[in-house]
């Protein structure tokens, strides 16, 4: 139950990147800097964390033995996550965002074949949990269904595909670095590392906005500040320690994965309080409670442990 409530948390810090990201896209910011920015104020405060814990020289020998390793995964891990994250923020509304990016609760459940367990065997998709997955997927359909209406094909192909790419590469990238580390890093420490090694990728990114939209504004640093503080390690590192526990589990990492559904919801009331966005409708309400009783469900059965079977 730990690790569900840790991912309820992650979920609410979360939902800070979708309402800061348009905040800063209807201000003028641009979307190249949103992204890199978040993960240059991220190195300095995971540095100091790490430093503290007295756990930065392991770090740095684990990156050494698997360099290119730790640049690919992180380059999915972070890189396809979050660039498409942002660029969709420059053509949809945030709820589109956020509510599109609930497919990685699914797709969580469908890399699982990609794996092994710890006898070397392929793991099975957790079917039991697709299904309450499929239920928190209905309630984000209806909560965004009234609003759809008035969306454009161009909204629709660039708020919608780049983030369907980062729903399935933040799993997987976070699911491989964790096969690659086997246990011997913890969540500061994997968070540091991927922030690290995905650096050059945002030093691109960060030159591309650069010559096309000059420094960034005093605000959108602000704003970028807060998504690295809330986002970048707070939910990050709450979210890695709770896939950390479940690790090995499928069912288990399926449970947790499913609480990022709670971002929609606080995606909601955040937009109601920093955007001024209107109240929720009935259906969007509906909606809502399909998400929460999804969520409930997907825990229960997280925590069920399969059946031993005899000698």
């Amino acid at each position: 139950m730990k690790a569900i409530l840790l991912g309820i948390a992650a979920s609410f810090f979360f939902a800070f990147t979708f309402v800061l990201n348009r905040a800063m896209d209807l201000s003028g910011g641009s979307w190249l800097w949103s992204s890199s920015l978040r993960y240059f104020f991220m190195v300095p405060l995971l540095l100091g964390l790490v430093w503290y814990r007295g756990n930065l020289r392991a770090l740095f020998v684990e990156m050494k033995q698997r360099p290119w390793a730790w640049v690919w995964w992180s380059f999915v891990g972070f890189g396809l996550f979050y660039a498409p994250i942002t660029f969709a923020a420059a053509y949809s509304p945030g709820w589109l965002t956020a509510g599109t990016w609930q497919i990685t609760i699914v797709a969580g459940s469908l890399l699982v074949p990609f794996f092994q367990d710890a006898d070397g065997r392929r793991q099975k998709i957790p079917l039991h949990g697709l299904w309450m997955s499929g239920l928190i997927l209905l309630g984000v359909a209806v909560m965004q269904l009234q609003h759809a209406e008035g969306l454009s094909m161009a909204q629709l192909m660039f708020g919608v595909i780049p983030v369907l790419i980062a729903a399935f590469a933040y799993p997987l990238g976070n699911r491989k670095m964790m096969a690659l580390c086997q246990g011997r890093l913890d969540a500061f420490q994997r968070t540091l590392g991927m922030t690290i090694a995905s650096l050059p990728l945002w030093v691109i990114i960060a030159a591309i906005g650069w010559n096309e939209a000059g420094l960034p504004s005093s605000g959108q640093l602000v704003q970028t500040l807060l998504v690295a503080i809330t986002s970048g390690v707070v939910a990050t590192l709450l979210f890695f320690s709770a896939t950390d526990m479940a690790k090995g589990n499928a069912q288990q990492l399926a449970a947790i994965e499913a609480t990022q559904a709670g971002e929609v919801i606080f995606a909601v009331v955040l937009e109601m309080l920093i955007l001024q966005a209107p109240l929720p409708s009935v259906w969007s309400n509906v909606g809502m409670a399909l998400v929460m009783v999804g969520m409930v469900l997907h825990s229960i059965l997280g925590q069920r442990k399969p059946l031993e079977k005899s000698p």
